[in-house]
């Protein structure tokens, strides 16, 4: 999809400021077609070389939340002559806002057109089309009527140059919407309109009376509970009656209601008109948020647990493999140390996790010297990996470290006679369907006869279950042409189950 500033940068020369200040309008004006109850678009002059008039560019457009649309296709992208919508050249010429007498027809949709320009530093660098479905009777009341006084204020405050401010306004996507609730005030900060989903919120912060007559800044400092939000809530309100514009802020009331607040200016022809509220409920998202945040930290610390109970165990293996005389046994408990302690790796990564996903590549690096200290002393195998595995679920990460370390682990005993040393090679390859891992050594190769499906080592037994089903996957081991062994392990990363 082309955006605003694709269309702009193509078809006009304006400078970067001028652009940015359009970005900062269309960020708005989401909030202008709700009180409108009507359409926006955005417009350029395009002027052709061998054209007097020129045309003008649709470079953004936005519908209302709070009324049918007047244009249920997209529009952006389309060329308009001057001649075919003469009230866009009024507008600018005249830096003022224009309304059409009679309404036009688009597609057999009744339309009442207004135009109003976009100026930035004295300069008109684009036009604003508010453009209303008239095809539903709207019967006028106290909320459309507070709604359309708003917005009308608001257009105005943009063909003054006033709004929207330069300052970043890097939350407003997030902050509340017109539909979620809206207080108007006057200069002096009493209220004089609250729609119903504004006194909703106020009921549940604890104040139960109507809103209209009140002073709004002091009568939300005195609902909020900390008194460091309760001051700073007021005073954004106050800052927006003075004619500053203020960032979203967010306050639990008393009763643990929490709400966000976002106040703006009102002043159009620069004249003092009071400011709008934007107030909405988030209690319940918050305990969601808190409830998700406590089950996340539930599940870390089982993780954190677990790896501590699995390196007590891995503790006391190694106690009994010192007090047993056997070498056989010694190296069954070292192995059983090595699986152990790979497991508890993957559950020291999982316990500082947020989304139970590992970084299978840092986890790798660790688990690698892990085998490496078990491994037989008389050998001399350097152990390297290559490519990446990225990140992966923890489903699949316990048994995908399980495997690759049992299959490095069997190359460094049997690939190498004693006193002889090679290198042991990981290597992964990773699409959006598999994962494929190799590990391969410059050893001795497979015996002869050699059948995976045969073959009775402890080691194996557990990759083959492992890979069969927890991973989902396949594995095939061969020899290599240049000499030692290729295990190709083949796992599947999506349409699981």
């Amino acid at each position: 999809m082309t955006t605003l500033a694709d269309l702009v940068a193509e078809h006009t020369s304006l400078p970067g400021a001028a652009v940015d200040h359009l970005q900062r309008v269309v960020a708005e004006w989401q909030l202008l077609s709700d009180l409108s109850f009507a359409d926006f678009l955005l417009w350029v002059r395009v002027s052709e070389p061998d054209e007097d008039e020129g045309k003008y560019l649709c470079v953004a457009q936005a519908r209302p939340t709070t009324a049918p649309t007047a244009h249920p296709d997209d529009v952006v992208g389309s060329l308009v002559p001057v001649a075919e919508h003469p009230q866009l050249r009024r507008a600018g010429a005249d830096r003022r806002i224009c309304r059409e007498e009679d309404p036009q027809w688009y597609r057999g949709i009744p339309v009442r057109r207004e135009t109003i320009p976009v100026v930035f530093e004295d300069t008109v660098v684009g036009i604003l089309s508010r453009e209303t479905n008239l095809a539903v009777p709207r019967v006028p009341s106290p909320l459309e009527i507070a709604y359309l006084g708003s917005a009308g204020d608001l257009c105005q405050m943009i063909a003054d140059g006033s709004f929207p401010s330069p300052e970043p306004t890097a939350d407003v996507h997030t902050s509340p919407r017109v539909g979620d609730g809206l207080v108007r005030l006057d200069p002096s900060g009493v209220v004089v309109f609250a729609s119903p989903n504004a006194l909703s919120a106020y009921h549940r912060m604890g104040h139960a009376a109507d809103l209209v007559g009140t002073k709004l800044a002091p009568l939300t400092r005195s609902l909020i509970a900390d008194p460091f939000d309760a001051t700073e809530v007021a005073q954004r309100i106050v800052a927006a009656l003075e004619g500053q514009p203020s960032m979203r802020a967010e306050a639990e009331s008393r009763r643990g209601a929490a709400v966000l607040f976002r106040a703006l200016p009102l002043r159009p022809l620069g004249k003092p008109a009071g400011a709008l509220v934007l107030c909405r409920d988030v209690t319940e998202v918050r305990r969601r948020d808190r409830a998700l945040l406590s089950k996340d930290a539930t599940i870390r610390e089982i993780h954190h647990r677990v790896k501590n109970n699995l390196q007590t165990v891995a503790a006391l293996l190694r106690l009994q493999s010192r007090r047993t005389s056997s070498d056989e046994a010694k190296q069954a408990l070292a192995e059983s140390v090595r699986r152990v302690s790979a497991i508890a790796m993957v559950h020291e990564t999982l316990s500082v996790s947020v989304d139970e996903r590992v970084d299978l590549d840092e986890l790798i690096d660790k688990v690698i010297p892990v085998v490496g200290d078990v491994a037989v002393a008389e050998t001399k195998v350097v152990v390297r990996r290559k490519g990446s595995f990225g990140v992966l679920a923890a489903e699949l990460a316990t048994p995908l470290v399980m495997v690759l370390t049992e299959l490095v682990q069997n190359a460094v005993e049997h690939a190498y006679p004693a006193g002889k040393g090679g290198e042991v090679s990981v290597s992964a390859s990773r699409s959006a369907r598999w994962l494929e891992v190799t590990v391969v050594d410059d050893g001795a190769g497979l015996p002869a006869g050699f059948s995976l499906e045969r073959a009775d080592g402890l080691g194996l037994q557990i990759v083959r279950t492992l890979v069969e089903s927890e991973l989902r996957g396949s594995l095939s081991m061969t020899n290599r042409d240049e000499g030692g062994t290729r295990a190709l392990l083949r796992i599947p990363l999506s349409h699981r189950r």
